[in-house]
């Protein structure tokens, strides 16, 4: 196989069949060995996070295709940590960068509050869920980008980010729904899109334990105990 590239929490390896190949790591974002899914770089190593994750990306990708979503998902091998999915390209990578973050935000918290924390206090609820885009760049902090901006870059048009938009808020609530059903509250959460062959923006990359921000009461669930409490139910 050929690498294409090498991530922050999985790497990424082109197939024989024209198929891209995830393989997952036990690498978390957080800052001073704390997880936080909004930091911009590795901050920790959580022994079997790698495999939870992806075994929690599977569920919800199996449950979105219920929901009548498209992804990139094709299959996976838990016990080789690898995700087979089909090629799509990331938006942002033509301009140099490694592409967009959408975060879905129920909760205001994180990075959020260190932005607007003189407006808005913490666990604040934000109704029907606020979305927003940030470059992944670390040397920039992930800057914040908006819809208009995107399609000033020439980087997706609005028809694009409004798919991009609608189908965040579809994967959320049907993640968030399956949180509530075993008593777990879900923050925020982040995803990566991408365009396939015929200019379609479908979800791409994950939607892992690692990526989201989950309580329950006033307890954040840190990624490994939370894919135990999502698949052992």
């Amino acid at each position: 196989m050929k690498k294409i590239y090498t991530g922050k929490t999985k790497d990424v390896y082109e197939l024989e069949n024209g198929n891209v190949l995830l393989k997952f790591k036990d690498d978390c974002t957080g800052k001073d060995g704390v997880f936080d899914p909004g930091e911009n770089a590795v901050g920790l190593t959580i022994e079997g996070i790698g495999k939870a994750n992806l075994q929690t990306s599977v569920y919800y990708f199996e449950l979105c295709k219920k929901a009548g979503i498209k992804t990139h998902y094709v299959s996976a091998n838990v016990e080789e940590a690898t995700m087979e999915v089909l090629p799509a390209e990331n938006f942002g990578k033509a301009q140099g960068g490694n592409g967009l973050e959408v975060i879905c935000r129920l909760v205001a918290t994180g990075s959020f509050i260190r932005r607007y924390g003189e407006y808005i206090k913490n666990g604040t609820v934000l109704e029907g869920g606020y979305v927003e885009c940030t470059f992944k760049n670390d040397e920039k902090g992930d800057p914040l980008v908006t819809g208009e901006g995107l399609a000033a870059l020439g980087i997706m048009t609005p028809a694009m980010f409004e798919s991009m938009k609608e189908q965040t808020l579809k994967i959320t609530k049907v993640v968030a729904d399956d949180l509530k059903s075993i008593g777990l509250d879900l923050w925020d959460i982040k995803f990566e899109f991408g365009y396939s062959k015929t200019g379609e923006v479908i979800l791409i990359d994950e939607i892992a334990s690692g990526n989201m921000r989950v309580y329950k009461g006033d307890t954040i669930v840190n990624p490994v105990d939370l894919t135990k409490l999502i698949l052992n139910r």
